[in-house]
């Protein structure tokens, strides 16, 4: 009999590598078996079915108790964590209790010191952008979109009242991350376009791919600000779409993923480590909600 590596089984398979591995361990692939640290996968093994089956996977979960404003359930602790850890890495002073506080009670307390304006807006502004990513999860990613998510992030900050700043527009003024530079103010458009027409040029999508294209996302760095938070969105919508089970990356692994997308070219394991281990970690809030991935 012909056998094939975990790795040739993702692709064909169209899931991450962690997930062939986890398929095999768990004997969900008939005849597979181990060499050493290595899976031998029969090479005509099919896919497991998912073991989600019915209608109680996370998006159908996230879609009810959006519907239903439920508190104290994956919705909310997605809304909050997803928010404080993307706006915190952009550079936010809000903390995890007061972007909780404002996500439960639509305030802020007067006790706390000094708060900045703009903090609060972008946190409710990005709440909203949990709900469209929650909304818009099945159907395919376009420049709309991207766009929208953009538009309904900045709206209502000091930067929108800013003239040269484009709030749900491409950037008017050349940009660096990291200090490399990125893709000129004339170069976006075009750029993003192509980088949309080679995404959906294939089907469904494996981790690998996902990080890929957010790392060029954020090389093309779209807009003048708000790119980080944008292209972790997209992440978190994309694997719904794609049945990958999303993540969130926290404050202690930012550093990390900094590194990650730096190095992606050249060593993209980091970046893929990283991800699975906020992969791993979101994984036990849905042990601890019951909910099947």
């Amino acid at each position: 009999m012909e056998y094939i590596s975990a790795a040739e089984a993702a692709k064909r398979w169209g899931i991450s590598e962690r997930s062939v591995r986890n398929y095999c361990a768990q004997g969900r692939v008939a005849g597979a078996f181990l060499t050493g640290k290595t899976w031998n996968i029969p090479a005509d093994a099919e896919k497991p079915p998912r073991a989600n089956g019915g209608g109680d996977g996370l998006l159908d979960v996230l879609r009810a108790e959006k519907a239903a404003r439920r508190r104290g359930g994956i919705y909310q602790r997605v809304q909050i964590d997803l928010t404080y850890n993307s706006n915190h890495m952009e550079g936010s002073r809000l903390t995890h209790d007061q972007t909780r506080y404002i996500y439960e009670t639509n305030t802020i307390s007067a006790g706390d010191g000094p708060v900045d304006v703009d903090d609060v807006i972008e946190t409710v502004n990005h709440f909203r952008c949990v709900d469209m990513v929650i909304d818009e999860a099945a159907r395919p990613l376009t420049e709309r979109m991207i766009l929208e998510l953009h538009r309904t992030l900045k709206t209502g900050t000091s930067d929108s009242r800013t003239p040269w700043f484009a709030v749900g527009a491409y950037k008017r003024r050349a940009n660096e991350v990291g200090g490399m530079e990125t893709a000129t103010p004339e170069q976006v458009t075009e750029r993003m376009r192509a980088l949309l027409a080679a995404y959906h040029s294939t089907g469904r999508k494996t981790l690998d791919q996902l990080l890929d294209f957010h790392w060029r996302f954020e090389r093309i760095h779209p807009f003048q600000d708000g790119n980080g938070r944008v292209g972790r969105l997209i992440l978190f919508k994309e694997c719904l779409r794609n049945g990958i089970v999303p993540f969130i990356i926290e404050d202690g692994l930012k550093m990390y993923y900094y590194r990650g997308l730096a190095m992606w070219e050249q060593e993209r394991g980091w970046l893929r480590d990283t991800c699975l281990t906020a992969q791993d970690r979101f994984k036990r809030h849905l042990d601890y909600f019951r909910i099947k991935y």
